[in-house]
């Protein structure tokens, strides 16, 4: 079942993990379409840390842009509630993916850095 909520949010009542990650009123939120790089100790090499800052500001760019919109579907694995955002009526998700900083999730994670190794 989908659950959707809309938030009219504040810089303030956000906190951005990473670029498919969210806390928002003590509640984390995983986007659930996409898939972004790794930050800090997780991610396997530079190349894919570097990514995960740019992924990381660019999310934090598309939820300044106006109103947000949830819509849960349950939880993953570690507890966090999967979500697709929205914002304007835009999919943030997607809009990562096209910035080229995020890929559709695939069931898997992604190989960020291929032969940068």
């Amino acid at each position: 079942m989908v659950e959707i909520f809309v938030l009219i949010l504040l810089a303030q009542d956000v906190r951005i993990i990473d670029g498919d990650t969210v806390e928002i009123d003590a509640e984390i939120i995983r986007l659930e379409n996409i898939d972004t790089p790794e930050r800090g100790g997780r991610a396997e090499c530079d190349a894919e840390r570097m990514l995960a800052e740019t992924a990381t500001r660019q999310l934090t760019q598309i939820l300044a842009i106006g109103e947000v919109t949830i819509e849960r579907s349950g939880e993953d694995r570690y507890g966090r509630t999967l979500a697709r955002v929205f914002v304007d009526g835009l999919d943030a998700g997607e809009l990562l993916v096209e910035r080229g900083v995020a890929v559709r999730w695939e069931g898997r994670r992604h190989d960020w850095c291929g032969d940068h190794q």
